[in-house]
């Protein structure tokens, strides 16, 4: 399974989505898109958009913190 994370230090929801992925043991990698901006690029073509966090599941795009999107996504 890839799980990918785009976030920024001082995103709150960041924070928190990435808290729950570690509490569920869901392996990923994080870029900061504050410092990469490479990976910033990489998120917007992916998202459409510049808000943080932005989760790549599988291929499956989520944006925001949304437990019940994660789940599913992770159950696919």
């Amino acid at each position: 399974m890839a799980v990918t994370i785009y976030t920024t230090p001082t995103c709150g929801f960041c924070h928190m989505a990435k808290s729950y992925l570690k509490n569920n043991n869901v392996p990923f990698t994080e870029y900061n898109v504050a410092q990469d901006s490479q990976k910033a690029q990489e998120m917007v073509k992916k998202s459409g958009q510049m808000g943080v966090p932005v989760l790549d599941v599988n291929g499956k795009i989520i944006i925001g913190f949304d437990r019940a999107a994660i789940d599913k996504a992770l159950k696919h």
